[in-house]
C-alpha cells in the first residue's frame, strides 16, 4: 500500500504542451526538433512581436543573416576551436565546408565590419531573433528546453570603452521591463566566470577589463548577484539572469556579456573623433534567450493561463443557445476585427457549463443569452472567477483590447470596471 501523501502534480511543460495542444514532436522530424501548433505558435509569434517592439523602442535595429556560414567564420571567432563539440559537423558544398552556426555574435561581427565606422553612429545595436543549431546529446533533449534547433532572441551593442557600461545597464532594465510583462520572477543574478581547463580564450587581460566592468554593471544597477566559476562563455564572463522551474531547478534564461575579444579577432575598428581608427567594445546580450526556453517556462510558470496579451485565445463567446449564435458570430467578428483572437464556442460543443469549463484558461469569456443579445451586451467572465456583469459589446472589447495593448499580467482595470463589478 501507498502511504506517501498525495502531493499535487507539479506544472510540466511537455505534458501542458501536449494537453494544451502547442507543440509536439515526431520521430520522422527527429529527436530535440519539435513542431508548433497553432495555438503554441500564436504564443510564440505574439512573443516574438513583443521582443521586437521592445529592442525598437529602445533604439536596437533588426537584421536577418543565415543560419550557417563558412567553417573558416567559425574559426575566426574562436567557436571552432572553444566550442567544437556543440557544434554539427561540417558539410562539404563544393570545395568548401559549410557549418551550421552555434550562435549568431560572429555574424553581426561581419554586418559590422561590411562598411567604415564612425563614431557617431556608436552606439551601434543590432538585434536578430534568428535560428542557431547546437548538436545536443538524445539523452539530455526534453521538451522546449533542451533542443537542437533554437530561435535565439540576440542582440549586439558596438560601443565605445565609455560606453560599454550603460549600455549592459540598459540591457538589464530592458530584462527586467519584460519579465515584469511576462509574469515572469528572476530567482537570482550570476556573475558567471571562468574556471578551471582550457576552454576559455587564454587572456588574462580581457577576463579582467570585462569582468571589472560586469561588477561596475551590477553595482550601479543595485543589482545582488552571486559569482560563479566555470560558467563563463570561452571568450568572456558574463551576467546570468536565472529563472527556477516549479520542481525549483535553476537555468540561465536572459544574458548581458561585454566582449573584448570578438572584436580583436574581427579586427572591428571605427574612426573616432581624433580622426584615428579606434576598436569597440562588443556587448552581447538576450532578453528572454532561446524562444524555446522561454515558452517552456512560460508555460510551466502560468500552467497555461498566459497573461491575457499572450493567450492563444483572448476572448471565448459563448451563445447559451443557438438562436444566439448570429449574434455571438457577429461578436467574434468585431473582436477579430480589433485584432484581438477570439473564438466561438456553441452549443453544439455542450452544455453552457461544459463550455465554459472546456475555456477555463482563456481570459474573458462573454456569454451571451436571449436577454444580452437583444441588448447588445455579454455577461463577462474572468479567468480567475470575477463577473464584471454584463456590458455592452463595443465596451467590452475596448476594455479586452487595452489590457491586451498594455501587456502586463492584470486581467481587468479595476478603475474602469468598478461601476460594473457584480
Amino acid at each position: 500500500m501507498d502511504n506517501r501523501p498525495d502531493r499535487p502534480e507539479l506544472p510540466d511543460h511537455r505534458r501542458l504542451g501536449r494537453e494544451l495542444g502547442l507543440f509536439g514532436t515526431d520521430p520522422l522530424m527527429g529527436a530535440g526538433l519539435p513542431y508548433w501548433l497553432p495555438d503554441g505558435a500564436a504564443v510564440r509569434h505574439t512573443l516574438e512581436e513583443y521582443i521586437r517592439e521592445a529592442e525598437r523602442r529602445a533604439g536596437y535595429r533588426h537584421v536577418y543573416s543565415p543560419a550557417l556560414a563558412k567553417r573558416e567564420l567559425y574559426e575566426i571567432s574562436g567557436h571552432w576551436d572553444h566550442y567544437r563539440d556543440d557544434m554539427y559537423p561540417p558539410m562539404r558544398l563544393g570545395g568548401e565546408e559549410v557549418v551550421l552556426r552555434p550562435s549568431l555574435c560572429p555574424h553581426h561581427a561581419l554586418i559590422y565590419r561590411s562598411r567604415a565606422r564612425s563614431h557617431r553612429e556608436l552606439p551601434l545595436r543590432i538585434a536578430e531573433l534568428g535560428p542557431m543549431h547546437r548538436a545536443e546529446l538524445s539523452g539530455v533533449l526534453g521538451g522546449l528546453t533542451r533542443v537542437r534547433a533554437i530561435h535565439l532572441n540576440d542582440a549586439h551593442v558596438f560601443c565605445t570603452l565609455d560606453q560599454a557600461v550603460a549600455e549592459a545597464r540598459a540591457a538589464l532594465e530592458l530584462i527586467a521591463r519584460a519579465y515584469a510583462d511576462l509574469g515572469i520572477e528572476a530567482v537570482r543574478h550570476r556573475l558567471s566566470l571562468p574556471g578551471a581547463g582550457g576552454k576559455y580564450v587564454a587572456d588574462p587581460e580581457l577576463w579582467r577589463r570585462a569582468t571589472a566592468l560586469l561588477r561596475q554593471v551590477l553595482a550601479e544597477a543595485g543589482v545582488a548577484y552571486e559569482e560563479a566559476a566555470g560558467e563563463a562563455a570561452f571568450y568572456g564572463p558574463k551576467i546570468d539572469v536565472q529563472i527556477a522551474d516549479p520542481a525549483g531547478r535553476e537555468s540561465t534564461l536572459s544574458t548581458v556579456q561585454i566582449d573584448f575579444h570578438q572584436p580583436a579577432r574581427f579586427g572591428l575598428r571605427y574612426t573616432g573623433p581624433d580622426g584615428a581608427r579606434h576598436r569597440p567594445v562588443m556587448v552581447h546580450r538576450s532578453v528572454v534567450g532561446s524562444v524555446e526556453r522561454a515558452v517552456a517556462h512560460l508555460v510551466e510558470t502560468h500552467g497555461g493561463a498566459f497573461p491575457a496579451w499572450l493567450a492563444p485565445v483572448q476572448l471565448v463567446v459563448l451563445p447559451v443557445t443557438g438562436e444566439q449564435s448570429e449574434r455571438a458570430e457577429a461578436v467574434v467578428r468585431e473582436a477579430v476585427a480589433l485584432g484581438l483572437r477570439a473564438e466561438l464556442a456553441g452549443p453544439a460543443e455542450g452544455t453552457l457549463g461544459a463550455r465554459i469549463r472546456a475555456a477555463r484558461l482563456v481570459p474573458y469569456q462573454a456569454v451571451i443569452g436571449a436577454r444580452e443579445a437583444g441588448a447588445g451586451l455579454a455577461a463577462v467572465r474572468l479567468r480567475d472567477g470575477r463577473r464584471p456583469g454584463a456590458l455592452p459589446v463595443p465596451e467590452l472589447l475596448r476594455r479586452i483590447a487595452a489590457r491586451v495593448a498594455a501587456r502586463g499580467t492584470a486581467l481587468w482595470d479595476e478603475a474602469a470596471g468598478a461601476a460594473h463589478l457584480a
